[in-house]
């Protein structure tokens, strides 16, 4: 069972190399490492040199287009019927793939498997509040709140990837979440409560610090999920419009406060439709 890992990167040098060793130093060694360089201008180029030996590891350079466009030509290149995603900041423990392959293997009708995850903060390990719980649990419901699966914890079939049009690079947040909340709506995903990767956080360069009003791409999200690209039952249409009912009105009250009129303006006209969608 071969996999492909992707791993898409920008400006990382200075933590790569310990994502890319720790693909490397799996205990599951069937697996070829793609990393898409997204245009780095920094030391990324001579931090792979080093690994010019390494016959698994297949280096890709373009122009900066964004993580959904550097993920997306991973996943086109890849030739294994599973794909893995890392990214550039996170650690894989070990044993990730040999666990997730055992599992899969043991439970063969999943196509998508992920995990729980060790948080970093600045060197130190941090314990997540409750509403992170990533286990099977009304996944769908509370992911529309939150995005509660790490790309780096995730084996899956690139057949999946492909039938859910692969991560939305208008995107420039939230395009796990997106994908993610298709393939939710759609069928059981499989999870491992075990440990598997370290996440770091903390950075100045993470997306989510440069740009803190996610819930407009959360909302985004969930207006194309009811738009007809997927069909989703009854129950699920109803949680999802209250979840954006909800975000919006939390948005737009902070739109008003801070004098964001563009923004207001555009969320308004995005909420025109809500109640005409079935």
């Amino acid at each position: 069972m071969l996999i492909d890992v992707i791993l898409p990167t920008f400006n990382r040098a200075y933590c790569l190399k310990r994502t890319i060793n720790s693909v490397l130093s799996q205990t599951y060694k069937e697996i070829k490492l793609y990393i898409i360089d997204d245009g780095s201008t920094d030391e990324t180029k001579n931090l792979i040199s080093l690994y010019q030996n390494e016959a698994r590891l297949i280096y890709f350079y373009q122009e900066n287009k964004g993580v959904s466009a550097a993920r997306n030509c991973g996943i086109k290149k890849a030739q294994a019927e599973w794909v893995a995603f890392v990214d550039s900041d996170d650690e894989w423990l070990p044993n990730k793939l040999e666990t997730q392959v055992d599992f899969i293997k043991k439970n063969p009708n999943y196509r998508f498997v992920h995990s729980d995850e060790i948080w970093m903060r600045n060197g130190v390990r941090v314990n997540p509040k409750k509403k992170f719980d990533k286990s099977h649990h009304d996944l769908f419901r509370r992911s529309l709140e939150m995005c509660l699966i790490s790309p780096s914890t995730v084996v899956m079939k690139k057949e999946l990837c492909l039938q859910h049009g692969l991560f939305n690079e208008y995107f420039i947040v939230c395009e796990d979440y997106d994908l993610w909340l298709k393939i939710l709506a759609t069928e059981e995903v499989g999870f491992i409560a075990d440990f598997l990767i370290k996440k770091y956080g903390g950075h100045i360069d993470q997306l989510s610090t440069k740009f803190p009003a996610m819930d407009f791409w959360r909302i985004r999200s969930m207006m194309d999920l009811l738009g007809n690209r997927i069909m989703i039952d009854k129950d699920k249409r109803s949680l999802v419009k209250a979840e954006i009912r909800k975000k919006a009105d939390i948005l737009l009250n902070g739109f008003l406060k801070h004098q964001k009129l563009q923004e207001y303006d555009e969320l308004k006209s995005l909420l025109k439709t809500l109640d005409e969608l079935p």
